[in-house]
């Protein structure tokens, strides 16, 4: 497949987070439709990159469960690196306010260490194509 173009086929995943840490949600939408197939949030005491994380292993747990073979576009170089660890590597202090992330991570964590998949995780090009259809359209 050339970089030019991406696959339509496809679901796309992204996060939005006012603040950080701040409220944090995410979602996965049809990337040729843009319909929105699921959302997730919003939750306190969030980062953009654990939301990345848990869109990209929410996207993925998805289309296992479903059975279908889609790729899975993401902008975020780290929730990629995570996912290929099955660990999220963030420094976000765990407290009652965000406790509920903090167990969504560890949900992710579990079914990255429990779960094989053939999912094609693939790099969303913004400078290419703009910005990943999944975006919540908040940028400054």
């Amino acid at each position: 497949m050339a970089i030019n173009s991406f696959i339509r086929a496809s679901l796309s995943v992204d996060a939005a987070c006012s603040g950080n840490p701040g409220r944090m949600e995410y979602r996965g939408v049809n990337t040729d439709t843009g319909e929105e197939i699921f959302h997730v949030g919003p939750f306190e005491q969030g980062t953009n990159n654990i939301g990345e994380f848990l869109a990209l292993v929410h996207g993925l747990a998805l289309l296992k469960k479903q059975n279908l073979s889609l790729p899975v576009y993401s902008d975020s170089v780290s929730a990629m690196a995570w996912v290929r660890n099955r660990k999220a590597k963030t420094t976000l202090v765990k407290n009652e306010v965000n406790q509920p992330i903090f167990e969504l991570v560890e949900r992710a964590e579990k079914w990255l260490k429990t779960n094989t998949y053939t999912t094609p995780v693939l790099k969303w090009e913004t400078q290419l194509w703009g910005e990943i259809p999944a975006d919540f359209g908040r940028k400054k």
